[in-house]
């Protein structure tokens, strides 16, 4: 199974001047845990996932004020929609992350999560291991 066929094409893109409160309501409306960050002036496309909020409210930074690009990651290992998943879970393994968004020409055509690839591997995983009766 590829990339395409798990990942979650519809991607919540955010700019890099929003606050973080603003980036985790929009990321909680859409109850994903992960965004884009399109920073066409800057460093491209980044990422900001529900883990660059929550540490920045563990160190008391106020999410009123603290704006999407000082938590973006932008180092960012990308995956191809022509991946498979096993190589999206190794890039996620080795990198010690939990989501790639996922780029064509156009730009991030998606983002795949572990949850994707969990969800696309448990019900392929028990019809293997189904014995007939």
């Amino acid at each position: 199974m590829l990339v395409r066929d798990a990942m979650s094409t519809v991607v919540l893109t955010i700019g890099p001047a929003h606050t973080l409160r603003r980036a985790a309501a929009l990321m909680s409306a859409r109850r994903v845990g992960a965004a884009a960050v399109l920073d066409p002036d800057g460093t491209g496309v980044g990422i900001l996932t529900e883990r660059d909020v929550l540490d920045s409210v563990g160190l008391g930074q106020d999410p009123d004020t603290e704006r999407v690009h000082a938590h973006t990651t932008t180092d960012v290992v990308f995956a191809a929609p022509s991946w498979t998943l096993e190589e999206a879970a190794v890039a996620m393994a080795h990198g010690g992350f939990r989501h790639l968004v996922v780029l064509d020409r156009d730009g991030p055509a998606g983002i795949v999560s572990v949850r994707d690839i969990i969800r696309c591997w448990v019900p392929r995983r028990q019809r293997s291991q189904q014995v007939p009766a």
